[in-house]
């Protein structure tokens, strides 16, 4: 999926089980960058938006992330759209979709006590060794070096779209161009896949994003770097020290 993937495992089993089930894991994100990624010509995704592959034909998985983005398009009032770019790129929602589908499975397989991190999307679960909780550093969107907060949490699924690395690059899909306003966004739910999409909808709302994530009903928070340097957030984000 372009970007580094990281698995800290947390439970007390075997190292012969840790292996297998970190390969496991791998192996599976291996699987969903070989059919959804934009950049492999080969992909499903590419296929289809290319009219190579008929939809009915397509995957279950493939199909099944198309119906949801466009419940998401519906729900982000057209705002988080796979076609914002000219071309079919789910990329927004797959990313965290993938390392939700991971977490679960580990959760399945008896490791209930992990971090995985998809390129800044994570989902804890459990503890972290030692006992105590995730404690997850949101980068500050002018210094790599730097975190704009921490947030600590036993079952959190943290996602941050932000224009720091590749420039105002999230397209409002209403203008047909990069949206600007917000600098970061991280968003905070029970669902990684959905918490990327939101968190990509807000940015391309620009200003209007901020309003728009106040009024996401519980359990969803967020937190907002806006473009002139306002840190703002909602009340109840599990902020750690």
């Amino acid at each position: 999926m372009g970007t580094a993937i990281s698995l800290d495992l947390a439970d007390d089993l075997p190292a012969a089980t840790l292996h297998e089930l970190a390969e496991d894991t791998f192996a599976w994100l291996r699987e969903v960058d070989a059919r959804f990624s934009t950049y492999r010509t080969d992909s499903e995704v590419c296929r289809l938006d290319r009219g190579e592959l008929p939809l009915a034909e397509a995957s279950a998985d493939l199909r099944a992330v198309l119906a949801r983005c466009a419940d998401l398009w519906t729900g982000t009032d057209g705002f988080f759209d796979v076609y914002a770019t000219g071309r079919l790129d789910p990329s927004g929602y797959v990313k965290g979709w993938a390392a939700q589908v991971a977490s679960d499975r580990l959760v399945e397989a008896g490791a209930p006590n992990h971090c995985l991190n998809a390129g800044g999307d994570l989902r804890v679960r459990g503890r972290a060794v030692g006992g105590g909780p995730w404690r997850i550093g949101v980068r500050h969107p002018w210094d790599p070096a730097a975190t704009c907060l921490v947030l600590t949490g036993t079952e959190l699924a943290v996602a941050t779209s932000g224009v720091y690395e590749r420039g105002h690059h999230v397209v409002d899909p209403r203008r047909g161009a990069p949206a600007a306003g917000l600098r970061s966004v991280t968003v905070v739910g029970p669902d990684l896949g959905v918490a990327d999409a939101y968190a990509t909808a807000a940015v391309a709302m620009g200003g209007a994003g901020i309003g728009w994530l106040d009024g996401l009903p519980a359990p969803w928070l967020h937190a907002v770097v806006t473009d002139d340097g306002r840190l703002l957030h909602s009340r109840t984000l599990p902020l750690g020290t």
